[in-house]
């Protein structure tokens, strides 16, 4: 089997703060590298993107440049990944400001995020907000239709985890990588499964392999 016979699937990543470089940004590209490692192929919105994205519902904000890319994204993602920072014991206006776009593909033939894997990651500077943040992202992700994924990343950045773009916790760096690492493989044991239930019977689904 050839490397080009796997599933390469698509995974978005999502999060941030208002500060290029923050913990969390770092976070979620740690993930998305571990991510395509596994073989996806992947895209982030980071500091910028979250940053430059109208309050949603305010005029035409949906029609604008950066909201229709995170839109085409989403529609077009196997997996994603999310990544919050603990304000206040709960997700940052910023992150869930980009979530609320996603009520434009409520009437898609798949709406939200349903049947897609996200891999969850809350940071926060100490552990009192790591744990509710990362309850917050899963019922939304629920509410969303969408799987999250066994393994929720809660990191505590206070003692300093990262050099520049290295994590040196490899503690920390292995969870993050864990995530990136399930939403790959559950995004292919989704595409097994709907191959299997399918009219492409006659497709060898072992093309598809997990890993």
């Amino acid at each position: 089997m050839s490397s080009e016979d796997i599933f390469r699937p698509f995974v978005v990543g999502l999060g941030g703060t208002s500060t290029p470089g923050s913990s969390t940004e770092k976070s979620l590209k740690i993930a998305l590298t571990a991510a395509e490692s596994a073989g996806a192929d992947v895209q982030i919105f980071g500091c910028e993107a979250l940053a430059s994205l109208p309050h949603y519902l305010t005029s035409n904000a949906a029609d604008t440049p950066r909201a229709i890319l995170l839109l085409k994204a989403i529609r077009a993602a196997d997996g994603v990944i999310i990544a919050s920072p603990g304000y206040h014991g709960t997700i940052s206006g910023l992150l869930k400001n980009a979530i609320d776009y996603l009520e434009e593909t409520a009437k898609d033939d798949r709406p939200y995020l349903e049947g897609v894997p996200v891999g969850l990651i809350a940071t926060a500077y100490g552990w009192q907000a790591t744990g509710s943040t990362l309850v917050t992202l899963r019922t939304i992700i629920h509410a969303l239709r969408g799987w999250p994924t066994p393994f929720g990343a809660a990191i505590n950045s206070s003692s300093g985890i990262f050099v520049n773009d290295e994590c040196i916790d490899s503690a920390v760096a292995n969870s993050l990588e864990t995530v990136g690492r399930q939403v790959v493989e559950f995004a292919r044991m989704k595409k097994l499964a709907t191959l299997r239930n399918s009219d492409e019977r006659s497709t060898d689904p072992a093309k598809f392999r997990v890993g």
